[in-house]
């Protein structure tokens, strides 16, 4: 990180490291998806990732309200998060345990970014960004409602299947 002077420009690193997350979440979802074997998980996951094409847009809308061009900062906790969830799917044989790993998986990438939309809303209101704040308000719901719809599939239907799952022989 840069050094940082001010909360104005704590706020433009956070939306470079947010850019970067979504857009590495765009190139990872179509993967993940293909992995999931539950239709409506699928379904779950395609869908969230043209909302996350939005996400990087609305990113790119509110650089430009701030007079500043888009651009990246490396975001170490979602690459990390994004390749413990790669490495847990490729771990997993059975598809129903597979779904179950591949929600957990992409709750962790929704509760991340939930915390940081959640952070950096409340900055933009801080730094009297209304336009910024409320574009990314519309963000952090959309990242809240996939991870509900995320439960409701996990609760009804992956993690019952996973746990009926047959042992892996020893």
């Amino acid at each position: 990180m840069a050094k940082v002077a001010n909360l104005k420009e704590l706020y433009l690193e956070e939306l470079e490291d947010l850019y970067d997350a979504e857009k590495r979440i765009v190139k990872a979802l179509p993967k993940v998806a293909e992995a999931a074997s539950d239709p409506e998980l699928r379904s779950a996951l395609l869908h969230h990732l043209e909302q996350t094409k939005g996400h990087i847009n609305r990113l790119e809308r509110v650089f430009q309200g701030l007079g500043q061009s888009a651009k990246s900062k490396t975001c170490d906790g979602m690459k990390g998060i994004l390749n413990e969830g790669e490495d847990t799917i490729g771990d997993i044989d059975d598809p129903a345990v597979r779904d179950a790993g591949i929600i957990a998986a992409a709750q962790r990438v929704e509760h991340y970014e939930i915390a940081a939309y959640g952070t950096v809303r409340k900055w933009a209101e801080q730094l009297n960004d209304t336009q910024g704040a409320r574009i990314l308000e519309e963000t952090l719901r959309e990242e809240k409602e996939a991870d509900n719809k995320l439960t409701g599939i996990a609760i009804n239907g992956a993690n019952p299947r996973a746990e009926g799952a047959s042992p892996a022989a020893l």
